[in-house]
């Protein structure tokens, strides 16, 4: 029997489908701190509920939508996840620990048909979006391993397998719920969700006027090198994307943030940081630096650590801030897709 996940529905949906159920609306707040408050994983649990509704519900929905099927733990405390959703497919979600808080990667598709070159994620293609409450509990499952340390998570990005934007909808219904007040009650500044540049979905991100920080994976600074890496890039030119990027940062007054992952003899050279310079100087954004986590079947090469120094002082000597993210995960498959890719190619 196909099983509903109860962690789809927002505070407002489950309130419309208690009163189809012919219950109060007070009825749904109280579900919903039960399922995220006090992260129950069974309706019979849920004492303040009537014990013929929650009968009901567990009749009709799931509240384990994904299993641990693997896990990998790095000397730096990385630890990546391997889960099986009810369907049999897999997906990853990564616990990151950095000096203001535990952060968390998590995937919003199963595969990805972006292409880009040097990403794992493209391994294994597209094959479907992930609903909100698969997303949702990727999310709780690690919040539950905290819980018995007595940590939560603090930060969200949505930069794990998959293009958000090409989900856009389940996307956006899992940040609701995550940032409720009743919900997890991560803040919206804490939540990053990350695009290699769906420009459409940029104005509609843009029109909704949202909090949550908005990442733009870049990795190159021209369309030349850039459709070489990132067949996005055809159908979203540079040009393009920096109006609808500029746009949405003078409606919304938000900084934005560019992922660039540095790829040894290929986006790396001081000129590449002059043009880099150069595309975004002067617009409430900085560059995000990352140390690529080499993927065997690519063939790229991670830049030297004394080389990315130098870009980086190059980008803020030509008046662009950036960052230099520190690498995680070096001894375990960190990369994106990787893991999950050795998984189904073994399985």
């Amino acid at each position: 029997m196909f099983m509903k996940n109860i962690y789809d529905y927002d505070l407002k949906q489950l309130e419309e489908l208690l009163a189809q159920k012919g219950q109060k609306a007070y009825r749904a707040k109280q579900l919903f701190t039960w399922l995220y408050r006090k992260r129950v994983k069974d309706f019979s649990q849920m004492s303040d509920l009537p014990a013929s509704l929650c009968e009901e519900l567990a009749s009709e929905y799931s509240i384990e939508p994904l299993k641990e099927v693997n896990r990998q733990v790095a000397s730096d405390g990385t630890i990546k996840y391997l889960f099986a959703l009810n369907d049999g497919a897999t997906i990853e979600t990564v616990l990151m620990h950095f000096h203001f808080g535990k952060s968390v990667c998590i995937s919003s598709q199963v595969g990805c048909n972006m292409g880009c070159t040097f990403c794992a994620s493209g391994l294994l293609k597209k094959q479907r979006d992930l609903t909100t409450g698969e997303m949702v509990a990727q999310i709780l499952y690690v919040q539950n391993e905290l819980d018995k340390e007595g940590e939560r998570v603090a930060n969200i990005v949505i930069m794990g397998t998959g293009e958000p934007f090409d989900n856009y909808d389940n996307v956006m219904n899992f940040c609701a719920i995550v940032n409720h007040d009743l919900g997890l009650a991560i803040g919206a500044r804490h939540i990053t969700i990350s695009t290699c540049g769906i420009v459409p979905r940029i104005y509609d991100f843009a029109a909704g006027k949202y909090q949550y920080n908005l990442a733009i994976s870049l990795h190159a600074p021209t369309d030349e090198l850039r459709r070489q890496l990132m067949p996005i890039d055809k159908a979203y030119p540079l040009d393009e994307l920096m109006k609808a990027l500029k746009a949405y940062s003078v409606d919304n007054h938000r900084r934005l943030t560019f992922e660039y992952i540095l790829l040894h003899g290929v986006n790396d050279t001081d000129e590449h940081a002059v043009q880099l310079a150069n595309l975004i100087r002067g617009m409430n954004a900085y560059i995000n630096l990352i140390p690529y986590n080499q993927v065997d079947e690519n063939g790229f090469q991670s830049t030297k650590d004394k080389d990315a120094l130098h870009f980086y002082d190059v980008l803020m000597k030509n008046g662009v801030k950036s960052t230099l993210r520190s690498k995680h995960g070096e001894d375990i498959d960190a990369a994106c897709g990787q893991l999950r890719a050795k998984y189904e190619e073994n399985k």
